[in-house]
């Protein structure tokens, strides 16, 4: 194919960056957008002049497209992912993939079936610094995780309410948990705790402010995350212990550090950018490996983060092997 032409379901928030870098790609253009707000549609539809809709079976009904980008809040997913691989339409799905296990299990085993191209937005694996850092581990034994995501109260009204957003750890925080998973490997075990300690005054919210995830990784390392919303500023970022060696992302920025020695890197690339190509080259050549984080592997880190708000309601450590075949209603 010539250029990919893209479609959006969803065009607020998260999408407004990749409607941008997709406008940036020579081999891509954007020829659909759909918003069941018309207003936004149509708004985003003539800046990236892109035909407009409110429905997604007739977007996909009128236009040949070979890619979607899905961009819902958690709650929102309903059946759009099985209605677009259904037409062997590929997609990339932003985070997180929904707010039950099964649901998103049964998508995965449609997708699969389908045999789209799916990647999901773990942005921060298309980092330079945390391929340098991938590639550093790669014959290390990692011995602890530390994890931290924290930041200021997110005023969209959805988001403050735990059957549409899941809560910080789903919805924002999952990006420092799969970054845990990407470099340290798959989690076997959280216990969480978590509280909704001094934004009650906040009206509609029911998730927690203050969020604390206990984790132990397959390999034996073991972690924790601290999540929060109750800060002025963004902090995120995470330490990765073994032997004589430490290797710390703060943000972008990798620093690894020796018993005798330490390195700093800057991160050069735009992580958004650099995804977004990528999933359009995976497209145009049929090669889904172009991508660093699959529908499957978005399925693992949401599994840890529903599992971690499922310990916290009942108090005790849950193993995901557990509750991989089991519903997680939250």
């Amino acid at each position: 194919m010539s250029k990919v032409k893209v479609g959006f379901v969803g065009v607020g928030g998260i999408a407004g960056v990749h409607l941008e870098n997709v406008s940036k790609i020579n081999h891509a253009e954007i020829v659909a957008v759909c918003d069941i707000v018309e207003e936004n549609a149509k708004k985003k539809g003539l800046e990236f002049n892109a035909a407009a809709y409110t429905d997604l079976d007739a977007m996909l009904e009128n236009e040949a497209l070979d890619a979607v980008f899905v961009c819902v809040p958690p709650f929102a997913h309903g059946d759009i992912e099985e209605k677009i691989v259904k037409r062997g339409i590929h997609l990339l799905v932003e985070k997180p993939l929904g707010l039950d296990l099964e649901t998103v299990q049964k998508k995965a085993k449609a997708i699969k079936e389908s045999g789209v191209i799916c990647g999901v937005g773990y942005c921060l694996r298309y980092l330079d610094t945390v391929a340098k850092a991938k590639d550093y581990l790669k014959d290390k034994t990692i011995a602890m995780v530390r994890g931290h995501y924290i930041t200021s109260f997110v005023p969209t009204p959805w988001y403050r309410e735990i059957n549409k957003s899941g809560g910080q750890l789903v919805e924002q925080s999952t990006h420092t948990l799969d970054l845990m998973r990407y470099l340290a490997g798959d989690i076997d075990r959280v216990y969480a705790n978590m509280r909704l300690q001094v934004l009650s005054d906040i009206p509609n919210i029911d998730i927690p402010d203050v969020t604390s995830v206990n984790v132990t990784f397959e390999s034996g390392a073991v972690g924790h995350l601290d999540s929060s919303i109750i800060q002025f500023d963004h902090r995120s970022g995470i330490e990765i212990l073994g032997k004589d060696f430490r290797v710390v992302i703060d943000g972008t920025n990798l620093t690894i550090a020796e018993k005798d020695s330490s390195n700093s890197y800057q991160s050069k690339v735009d992580f958004y950018l650099e995804q977004d190509r990528r999933f359009i080259e995976a497209v145009m050549k049929g090669d889904a490996q172009l991508l660093l984080s699959s529908y499957e592997d978005g399925v693992k880190t949401l599994a840890a983060t529903l599992a971690a708000n499922k310990s916290n309601e009942v108090g005790l450590p849950i193993k995901l092997s557990a509750i991989a075949g089991e519903k997680i209603t939250l």
